[in-house]
């Protein structure tokens, strides 16, 4: 083995589940992926942070997206993400595991609850709810699945 190689199979064979990111690999992509995962990451955080306050635009989805690419991208980014109050611990858990906390899943049947209603009574086609109200049971059932985090 040459001495890189070596040197790149050391560090990905050390690191952790956690971290879920090869620095090697971080150092090596073209400057304009790096530009292209953090412009991405900063549009899902930007859209994760209004869905804190908008009902029906979920905010978990994006802050997911937001750490993955900010884990590729932007180690500061990702750090922030990691160390904040708010979406720090739905992104270790997703990291350490896929798992969901119980009290995120009740809020996410909640949210979807009243937006099945909403699009329920509002949908012009009777199609139209069906779809939306099927793919959010689906989503539901997926997440209620998830394991949760050790405490």
């Amino acid at each position: 083995m040459k001495p890189a190689e070596d040197s790149k199979t050391t560090t990905t064979t050390t690191a952790t589940a956690s971290t879920a990111i090869d620095p090697v690999s971080r150092r090596t992509l073209p400057r304009l992926w790096r530009w292209a995962l953090l412009a991405l990451a900063a549009l899902c955080l930007a859209l994760g942070v209004v869905g804190v306050v908008v009902p029906g635009l979920p905010t978990t989805p994006f802050i997911l997206l937001a750490a993955w690419a900010a884990a590729r991208s932007s180690p500061r980014l990702h750090a922030w993400l990691m160390n904040h109050r708010l979406f720090g611990p739905m992104v270790r858990d997703w990291q350490n595991g896929g798992t969901v906390s119980r009290r995120a899943k009740w809020s996410a049947t909640v949210a979807m609850g009243v937006c099945a209603l909403v699009i329920g009574f509002t949908a012009p086609r009777a199609w139209m709810a069906g779809t939306g109200i099927g793919c959010m049971a689906l989503v539901l059932a997926w997440l209620w699945r998830r394991p949760e985090p050790q405490r």
